[in-house]
């Protein structure tokens, strides 16, 4: 079952919006999808700091 998903606002700068615009002409990969996966390599590079935090459950997480 997907999970339930929040929605937000974020800025960006115009340049990289246009780099995921043509990434996603590319790739037909939604522009949300790489948000996320971009939200997940920056919570995984300062996991040492969230301390008492549970993994998010992305089947990329590191056995403690």
């Amino acid at each position: 079952m997907a999970r339930k998903k929040l929605s937000t606002t974020i800025y960006i700068t115009p340049e990289q919006n246009d780099h995921l615009k043509l990434l996603h002409e590319r790739t037909k990969v939604p522009i949300a999808v790489y948000i996320r996966e971009g939200i997940d390599l920056v919570l995984a590079k300062y996991d040492h700091i969230l301390p008492g935090q549970t993994a998010l459950l992305t089947g990329t997480e590191k056995p403690k």
